[in-house]
């Protein structure tokens, strides 16, 4: 049986997006707590909790917006999609005729 990196390997040769280990690692800014040092560790989320534990002197670094957890857009979703596309709602009425459809336009 092929492991994961041979079979990431195989697929990056078929496909023009060639795919590595390190897509998949997440990027954490941190700092060091007594030097003020910044750097980027770059790790799989699952040994995130493991490497806080072995480097007590770092913690991560939220002194730049960008590197915040992205949690999505603010405001309304609903109101959003209503400007954006106006005649959605038209299709969600539409949908909403069909036998056994729970879809309701946006009001």
């Amino acid at each position: 049986m092929n492991s994961f990196p041979q079979c990431l390997k195989h697929l990056s040769g078929l496909n023009k997006y060639p795919y590595t280990l390190e897509n998949f690692m997440a990027v954490y800014p941190v700092i060091n707590k007594q030097t003020g040092e910044q750097k980027e560790v770059k790790m799989s989320v699952h040994d995130w909790d493991q490497w806080k534990k072995d480097n007590p002197d770092w913690e991560r670094d939220y002194s730049d917006p960008s590197t915040f957890p992205n949690f999505g857009e603010i405001g309304e979703v609903y109101d959003k999609l209503r400007v954006k596309h106006p005649g959605w709602n038209d299709v969600l009425k539409k949908a909403a005729k069909m036998p056994g459809s729970k879809v309701k336009p946006i009001n």
